[in-house]
């Protein structure tokens, strides 16, 4: 179904709202669009939004189970306008946010489906889920210059850390519960990354609630969302696997005719598992066996 704009999508479907959880696809340009849309329908999802600007057209035999939302997907501020406009429209309903060619991986998702996750999750009584966004890049630039192919995609097996994340309100005591994490090409070429943009971690599954906001670090404006873990033990961790980096990386004139290979001593070819990603530590099973 195709919409206008979010109040068009609101004034005549926000029922399906209220069922969740829903994920709201975010279409930059036209890379991967299909098979992201078909990735996180396949997950489970009981509604999957997308919203694209105009001239960018979605696969026809999807448009009865995608709601394609007209929007200016490249304005300030464009994905957290659009996030809490949802916020606000459905408290209580899990949502989930990424872009097109970013694909969410959660633990032991070949056999569990996402509201399965989220089942569990409320069961922990928690009301988020930590998101680590792991770049994927094609092994071979000169057969894909974008640096995308799901076929072809590489990933890095180590070269993650984390660090505190300092608390405005007490500057001699980081948060609690709360890091910032970094790794992966926004390290490694962090050079041509923007400060503010380098870090990986993404609150990306969350329940909305009256008054809750996204801020444009990915994190919320309730704390307790951000936490990676509630205080008595782990709890479950989800994972982006991403080609946005590189696809920037490769595309920004600025870097491109620097950037002739991702592929170093510690890049492995991504199956496609939940397995891979835990076994590399990407992602936390928690509690959840």
């Amino acid at each position: 179904m195709r919409y206008t704009g979010l109040i068009d999508f609101l004034t005549r479907s926000r029922a399906l709202l209220a069922k969740g959880p829903v994920a709201v696809i975010v279409i930059e340009d036209r890379v991967e669009v299909e098979s992201t849309l078909r990735h996180h329908l396949n997950a489970g999802f009981r509604a999957v939004v997308a919203l694209a600007p105009e001239g960018i057209e979605l696969p026809e035999d999807l448009a009865d189970s995608i709601h394609a939302v007209t929007y200016g997907v490249h304005g300030p501020g464009a994905l957290t306008s659009a996030i809490n406009t949802l916020i606000d429209a459905a408290p209580g309903t899990w949502f989930y946010y990424c872009y097109n060619a970013e694909y969410l991986f959660h633990p032991f998702c070949e056999t569990r489906n996402i509201r399965e996750l989220i089942t569990f999750q409320t069961e922990e009584r928690r009301d988020a889920i930590l998101s680590y966004v792991v770049d994927l890049y094609a092994e071979d630039l000169r057969r894909f210059p974008d640096a995308v192919s799901t076929a072809d995609a590489c990933l890095d097996r180590s070269g993650y850390y984390a660090l505190g994340r300092n608390d405005p309100a007490n500057q001699n005591h980081p948060k609690e519960r709360q890091l910032n994490f970094f790794g992966g090409l926004r390290w490694r070429f962090e050079e041509h990354i923007p400060l503010a943009k380098r870090k990986i971690d993404r609150i990306a599954l969350f329940k909305a609630k009256p008054g809750l906001l996204l801020r444009e670090d990915y994190t919320l404006n309730d704390e307790e969302y951000n936490t990676y873990a509630c205080p008595w033990h782990n709890n479950i961790t989800t994972a982006i696997v991403s080609f946005r980096t590189a696809k920037a990386l490769r595309t920004n004139p600025g870097s491109r005719d620097l950037v002739p290979t991702f592929r170093w001593y510690n890049s492995e070819r991504f199956d496609w598992t939940s397995t891979q990603l835990m076994n590399l530590g990407l992602m936390e099973p928690g509690q959840w066996f």
